[in-house]
């Protein structure tokens, strides 16, 4: 399994990396350890999770992904053939089970998330800490349009990159990235650690798949190429539509059938229905799953240090894993931007 240093950081990652946001919810305890284990088999050294998961966030779950890795951690002793990462949840009213309804971005509140994770992990540190949506007002999840109207009081960068400095020189958290975030606020986010002799983000887990590639072209991949700052792209396989399931069987078992649609309307977007035909009679004409085309894409795009993968069984798992190995000839990959040229992120 190929290795990319993650930025500037001292973190030697794997280009996949294991995500874990269905544990607790789609996935057992047991099918946790069993996918940890697979992974690790498979040369994999990179886990994401985040206080907020599973996914979908709900009071009685929450944290359940990070406990369920605690306790492989505990019982595999194989801490340190990991990198661990994890989040810190943004703002939001509507989570008042997270640190209360004023949760953010500041120094309390980070104090508090990396000690109740790190209790969850049972562990000493977590490799990479991440900020899991930002404080201030910025579309996200499916909103594309900035709107100033929007705007509210928030956590200066600098203020919260103050308090992740307490816990990096507390020995709780070894490097910190970003998510869900935007070219200005790498910049700003660049600026204000140089300014102040504070950490430097590593990464940028941000959103990044065939229906959604925007990445590309707003700015992001330049500020990130410039400045050191690694991708890890999330969603590759768009909660599942690009394994061409729902097009085959709408009531397919996943993600997109479980969950009211209004969790996740961007997948189900006609355009993205429509592109996702297009992807799967693609990556058959050429003798593969579409699942494998789409994440042999992000794999080997220059611009993403490690991709993260989710599965609810470890025949997903493996497929994911085995389309790192694919090689996409440059026909395919005309054949790819021929649609995407015809369907312009339908997915953002």
């Amino acid at each position: 399994m190929k290795r990319t240093l993650l930025g500037a950081s001292d973190l030697s990652v794997t280009k996949v990396c294991l995500g874990t946001m269905t544990f607790g919810e789609q996935n057992t305890e047991a099918d946790a350890h069993s996918q940890l284990d697979y992974a690790l088999e498979r040369g994999i050294n990179f886990v994401d999770t985040a206080e907020l998961y599973p996914v979908p966030g709900k009071a009685e779950t929450q944290g359940a992904t990070e406990r369920f890795i605690g306790t492989w951690l505990k019982k595999s002793g194989r801490r340190a053939d990991i990198v661990l990462a994890s989040k810190i949840a943004g703002p939001n009213p509507g989570m008042p089970w997270i640190r209360g309804a004023g949760h953010n971005l500041d120094a309390a509140n980070i104090r508090a998330a990396v000690d109740a994770s790190l209790q969850r992990l049972q562990t000493d540190y977590i490799d990479l800490y991440q900020l899991h949506w930002p404080s201030r007002n910025l579309p996200i999840f499916g909103a594309n349009s900035f709107n100033p109207a929007a705007e509210r009081p928030h956590v200066a960068i600098a203020e919260t990159l103050a308090a992740l400095d307490e816990m990096v020189k507390a020995g709780k958290i070894r490097h910190i990235g970003v998510s869900n975030e935007s070219a200005w606020g790498v910049a700003e986010y660049v600026k204000q650690a140089e300014r102040n002799g504070l950490p430097r983000i590593a990464s940028i887990q941000n959103l990044y798949n065939l229906t959604a590639r925007a990445f590309e072209t707003s700015l992001i991949d330049e500020a990130c190429f410039r400045e050191n700052v690694g991708l890890l792209a999330y969603s590759p396989l768009a909660f599942g539509q690009l394994t061409a399931k729902y097009v085959d069987n709408p009531q397919a078992v996943g993600r997109l059938s479980i969950y009211p649609p209004t969790w996740s309307p961007r997948y189900l977007r006609p355009a993205v229905l429509d592109a996702t035909r297009e992807y799967a009679v693609l990556a058959r004409a050429h003798g593969m799953t579409p699942a494998t085309l789409a994440l042999a894409w992000c794999y080997s795009r220059w611009f993403v240090a490690s991709t993260i993968i989710g599965a609810t069984s470890l025949q997903q798992l493996q497929e994911n894993i085995d389309a790192a190995e694919v090689t996409l000839s440059d026909e395919l990959v005309e054949g790819v931007n021929a649609i995407h040229a015809r369907y312009t992120n339908p997915g953002q």
